[in-house]
C-alpha cells in the first residue's frame, strides 16, 4: 500500500456554480467577497483557492471574464500569497428535453473549447480545471467533456503556461486523461482531483478512491475530495491513501450539524485533521514547486 502522505497540498473550493447562495449567507456571491473568502483561506493555510464566478445580482453561477478578472485581480494585490485555480467546469452543459432531443433547453451553456478557455488565457491563473469524460449531473442535464473539446482546451492552457487540474468524477475519466498526457497536451507531473459522492458519478467509497488512485500515471499529483458530511472523512482518507485534499463551500456548507461554516473554518479544520494525522500542509510557494506551476502576475 502507498504510504501516507506526509506533505499536502490542501485547496480551498470557495464558492462553486450550485444553487447554494440561499442556503447559506457565508457563501460568497460577489467579486469582492469571492476574493475576500480566497483571501481568508490562504491565512488559514490553504495552499490553492478553486474559484468560480457568480452573478452578483441573482447569486446564480456565472461565466464572465469580466468577473473572473476582478477576482483574481483584487487576490494578486493583497499580499497574501495562495496558488490560483480558476474553473474551467463552464460552457459544456446542455440540459435535454427527450422529448426535443435537437433542442437544448434553458441553462444550457455549451460554446467552443476555445471559448471555455479564454478567461484562464486572458488571465493566467497558475491552474485551470479541466473536467473531463460527460458527466450526468441530473435526470436531463449533462456536461460534455469530450476528447476533441478537451485536446484543444488542453492545448490552449499548454501555450500560456496554465496548467489543468484534472478534474475526474469517474474512473472512465482517468482514462482519457491518460490519453492527452500520452499524446503530449498535458504538461507533466499531471494533477488529478478526483470529485465523489456527486449524484450517480464515482461514491465517497475507499474501495472506489483506491481504483482511482491505481490508474492515474505513476508521477500523478492527486487529490480527493467528497461533498456534504463526508467532506472531513475523505480529508483524512486522502491523507491516509497518499492523496492531498480540497474542502470548502462548494462542496459543503456545515462546519458540524447545524452550523454554517466559511471557507477559512473549513480550511482550519481540514488543517487540524491533516496536522493531527503527523502531516503538513505545503505553503503555496511549495505547492509551486511540487506542481512545476509558473507563477503570473497578470
Amino acid at each position: 500500500m502507498q504510504e501516507m502522505n506526509s506533505e499536502v497540498i490542501l485547496t480551498c473550493a470557495v464558492t462553486g456554480g450550485g444553487d447554494t447562495a440561499g442556503k447559506s449567507d457565508k457563501v460568497p456571491v460577489t467579486p469582492k467577497q469571492i476574493a475576500a473568502a480566497a483571501i481568508e483561506a490562504a491565512k488559514e493555510g490553504a495552499s490553492i483557492v478553486h474559484c468560480h464566478v457568480r452573478d452578483p445580482e441573482t447569486g446564480q453561477n456565472a461565466f464572465k471574464t469580466e468577473l473572473f478578472r476582478e477576482v483574481v485581480e483584487r487576490i494578486r494585490e493583497d499580499s497574501t500569497d495562495i496558488v490560483i485555480n480558476l474553473t474551467g467546469g463552464n460552457g459544456g452543459g446542455i440540459v435535454i428535453d427527450d422529448n426535443k432531443p435537437y433542442e437544448w433547453q434553458e441553462g444550457s451553456d455549451l460554446t467552443t473549447p476555445e471559448g471555455r478557455v479564454a478567461h484562464a488565457v486572458e488571465l493566467l491563473p497558475e491552474i485551470c480545471s479541466l473536467d473531463t469524460g460527460s458527466i450526468n449531473f441530473s435526470d436531463n442535464t449533462v456536461y460534455l467533456g469530450h476528447g476533441n473539446a478537451l485536446r484543444e482546451m488542453a492545448r490552449r492552457m499548454q501555450a500560456a503556461g496554465v496548467k489543468p487540474e484534472i478534474e475526474v468524477f469517474d474512473v472512465g475519466p482517468i482514462m482519457l486523461a491518460r490519453q492527452l498526457i500520452d499524446e503530449g497536451v498535458i504538461d507533466g507531473p499531471p494533477l488529478f482531483q478526483f470529485c465523489m459522492g456527486i449524484g450517480t458519478n464515482a461514491p465517497a467509497d475507499t474501495e472506489v478512491l483506491l481504483a482511482m488512485r491505481k490508474i492515474v500515471p505513476q508521477d500523478a499529483v492527486w487529490s480527493a475530495f467528497a461533498i456534504s458530511r463526508w467532506q472531513m472523512p475523505m480529508v483524512a482518507k486522502s491523507v491516509l491513501l497518499g492523496g492531498n485534499c480540497r474542502v470548502g463551500l462548494e462542496d459543503n456548507l456545515y462546519l458540524e450539524r447545524g452550523v454554517l461554516a466559511s471557507n477559512g473554518q473549513l480550511v482550519a479544520k481540514a488543517r487540524r485533521i491533516i496536522e493531527d494525522l503527523g502531516a503538513r500542509v505545503l505553503t503555496p510557494a511549495e505547492a509551486r514547486t511540487k506542481l512545476k506551476l509558473t507563477k503570473h502576475t497578470r
